[in-house]
């Protein structure tokens, strides 16, 4: 066994195994063991958890608002309630911890997404042994399946109450109204409308006794279960087995969300859970066949960056391209099922580079909810695309103006999330010239992206302030990602990466002029742009404020008066807090008046867009900004830790990938932040894990240069480090839509291109430039 945490440990890297079950961490650990599918997310319970132990399926394009204040996902009616009952006397919810028969072993194993519980226990004199099996199918993904095996260790009859428990945990009001019941043949259905958005939702559950036919039956309908109780006969030490099924449906993606889930359950059932495990083996296989990521020399690293790829994909609808990654995911209802900039900048590039489909799923999300952007952009005074800072379904923008309480005085908190922190949308304009620069698809460009960068370079041009004594635009009262310094001036990560997006609305712009100029006539009409904003952007581009480093130290000043704040530490500002709960923030926290930051923000710059600044330059500010840095949000750790790997401190920046890979297992993050819950899987840090190797020890970036004037050629290079602790690190890449297996070792790296592409790769490695023929292995020294 690998030790992963003081919790967890691994046996082969390829799952997680709780070794110490503790009852007060059940939600971290319920989000740790979630098994879902990106359509649904079911939470890591035992079979007869309820709402008090934080039971969840949350399903995906279900936003309703049930408190007048939050629209979140729903979390559908567990269809998968099992219990056992022994004269009248049921199962413990947990293990009698000062009992030596009686225990609880818990694990996920991530190659497959299945859950797995081995319950001892005894009842009436009675040893038992429950083992539950338990995964949410990637082929139906409206499906989940359970198995169970009981043993017992004397003849005894049982009654099993299995079926569906009515009753949710929800954070911010009670979603689900008016439940109708229906039994058909020992299959229970119950459809329940949510009381904002009137979606018509249906769970359905079948319990089906594979290898025991004496049961007898009775339907319950009390206490918030629709259940069927079965009594059977258990003959000593010969195990008896069960299969559950669940299905949940709803009126968003079904016309007859309560038939389809009774025919879901039906043909699930004919098929078994042996046979339709096989499938859910053979379908996760081509997932991680196509990310490739091995480690040599360490299974603990192995499991970490396994457990964060894992979560990254079952928190991603890839089934659709009109719902966002949330940045709970579907472990919970936290941060309401929505999307945040994490989603392009830390979610999306693994599918960049594996299976850029889903990368342009979620892009085609931002083209599709334009119309929310341009609403929220006009309701506050601009013009083109102001994307939401949460992002649902529409678009529209779901933060609330109060976000957080001051605990010690119990008032709301004015948080300019909502208005302020407008990097979202040139972050959104450099994913969408990232995923040209991987794919080379200049049709999504001119189908797609012209239109999101077009109208984000308007909404820049309207949002800046154009000083007149210094000649530059400004962006100015804003928040950049750290969020502790809000209403500040000049924040350099927004103002380089609003650069960024003018200077590629502009290139789009010449490609479409001069090679599709039909489409871009038809563009032109459809958002009403007029050429005098084209040269409006040209000169904002041209006369932006880029602030440079100090000539004599290097440094680079995060936003217009950051170095005239106190200089002091995190360790100093705990200290001087008077709740632990308090918000760090503006306009009064501890953090807000002192150069103490939350998260990683000139530094992502950086790895960002790495030729902007000199490698010297890059290296004093990451000493500068760290010591600095209190790493209160997900996103910081990665983000410092690929920072670190390209400049070489390989071995720091390992110890931070495992910090970054380990914050869920760790359950090191605040759950809940003044007053608001906020648990539940990190999705962002997650994703940022495969950048770290890949961006971060590998090195890859782009390199562009002009073609023609108008076309970059644009080149994937890379810089390969690796930490000692590893023999070789590998993954697997689609450039331009051509395979490319990456492996690297203590002394070489190793390139082998698909025998299946149909063009040369073309790389440059260090200093050297390389081209890779299909069915070729290259090999070269570091």
């Amino acid at each position: 066994m690998h030790e992963l945490t003081n919790r967890y440990s691994t046996k082969t890297g390829q799952e997680i195994i709780e070794v110490d079950f503790t009852e007060d961490l059940i939600i971290p650990s319920g989000s740790n063991l979630l098994i879902g599918n990106g359509y649904l997310g079911y939470r890591g319970i035992e079979a007869n958890w309820e709402a008090t132990e934080f039971s969840g399926c949350i399903v995906s394009d279900t936003y309703d608002k049930a408190d007048g204040k939050w629209r979140e996902l729903v979390n559908a009616p567990n269809g998968l309630y099992f219990n056992i009952i022994v004269d009248g006397q049921p199962l413990a919810k947990f293990p009698d911890v000062t009992s030596e028969n009686e225990s609880l072993r818990r694990s996920l194993d991530l190659r497959s997404g299945l859950y797995n519980s081995i319950r001892k226990f005894n009842l009436n004199d009675t040893n038992f042994i429950l083992e539950t099996n338990r995964f949410a199918s990637l082929e139906q993904l409206e499906l989940i399946l359970a198995n169970y095996k009981i043993i017992a260790d004397t003849d005894v009859r049982i009654k099993i109450q299995a079926g569906i428990d009515k009753k949710c945990w929800d954070l911010n009001g009670k979603h689900l109204e008016d439940f109708k019941e229906f039994n058909q043949d020992k299959l229970l259905s119950i459809l329940a409308t949510t009381v904002e958005s009137n979606i018509n939702l249906s769970v359905s559950s079948l319990l089906n006794i594979a290898n025991n036919s004496k049961e007898k039956i009775e339907l319950i309908n009390e206490d918030n279960k629709y259940l069927l109780e079965f009594d059977l006969s258990l003959e000593a030490n010969q195990p008896v087995e069960l299969e559950q099924y669940m299905a949940v449906t709803h009126s968003n993606q079904r016309n007859n969300p309560l038939q389809d889930s009774k025919e879901i359950v039906k043909e699930a059932k004919e098929s078994g859970f042996k046979l339709l495990f096989e499938n859910q083996l053979e379908n996760w296989n081509k997932i991680w066949n196509k990310w490739g990521v091995k480690i040599g020399g360490s299974v603990k690293d192995q499991a970490l960056i396994n457990f964060n790829l894992y979560h990254n994909r079952i928190a991603t609808p890839a089934y659709s391209e009109r719902l966002p990654i949330g940045a709970r995911g579907l472990s919970c209802q936290a941060y309401q099922g929505a999307a945040f900039w994490d989603q392009e900048i830390f979610n999306l590039p693994v599918y960049l580079y594996t299976e850029p489909e889903i990368a342009k799923n979620i892009l085609k999300y931002r083209y599709h909810t334009l119309p929310g952007a341009r609403k929220k952009a006009e309701d506050l005074g601009y013009k083109g695309a102001f994307y939401a800072w949460i992002s649902g379904k529409t678009g529209e923008e779901l933060c609330p103006d109060f976000f957080f309480e001051d605990v010690l005085t119990g008032r709301k908190i004015r948080n300019h999330f909502n208005d302020w922190q407008i990097h979202v949308s040139p972050d959104i304009a450099y994913t969408v010239w990232h995923y040209y620069q991987a794919t080379g698809d200049i049709d999504f460009i001119i189908d797609y992206g012209s239109e999101i960068i077009f109208e984000i370079a308007r909404f820049l041009y309207s949002r800046a302030h154009f000083n007149k004594n210094k000649k530059e635009f400004e962006l100015i009262r804003l928040l950049g990602p750290d969020e502790y310094h809000e209403n500040v001036d000049n924040n350099v990560f927004t103002l380089y990466q609003s650069k960024y997006a003018l200077d590629k609305a502009l290139k789009i712009y010449k490609i479409m002029e001069r090679d599709y100029p039909d489409r871009l006539a038809v563009l032109k009409e459809k958002i009403e742009l007029k050429d005098e904003e084209v040269a409006n952007w040209k000169e904002m581009a041209a006369l932006i404020k880029k602030p440079e480093p100090d000539p004599e130290t290097g440094l680079i000043e995060q936003h217009d008066g950051y170095f005239q704040l106190e200089d002091t530490t995190p360790e100093v500002l705990e200290e001087r807090l008077q709740d632990p709960g308090e918000y760090w923030g503006w306009p009064n926290g501890v953090a807000h008046h002192t150069q103490v930051i939350k998260q990683a923000d000139l530094i992502q710059l950086f790895w960002l867009q790495p030729e902007l600044f000199s490698d010297r330059v890059k290296e004093k500010n990451l000493d500068y900004y760290l010591p600095r840095t209190e790493h209160g949000s997900s996103l910081s750790p990665s983000a410092y830790a690929i920072e670190e790997a390209r400049q070489g401190r390989t071995e720091k920046a390992r110890e931070r990938l495992i910090h970054s890979a380990s914050i869920d297992l760790e359950n090191t993050n605040k759950a809940v932040s003044g007053g608001t819950f906020i648990g539940g899987i990190h999705t962002a840090a997650c994703g940022a894990t495969w950048q770290v190797l890949t961006f971060g020890f590998a090195g890859l970036h782009f390199i562009e240069d002009e073609k023609n004037g108008i076309y970059p050629e644009i080149k994937a290079a890379f810089k390969p480090e690796i930490p000692a602790a590893w023999d070789y690190y590998q993954f697997n890449l689609k450039l331009s839509n051509q395979d490319l297996t990456i492996r690297v070792e203590t002394d070489t790296i190793i390139m082998t291109a698909s025998e299946n592409n149909n063009e040369e790769i073309n790389l440059k490695v260090s200093e050297e430039f390389v081209n890779i023929a299909p069915g070729i292995t290259r090999k070269i020294r570091r």
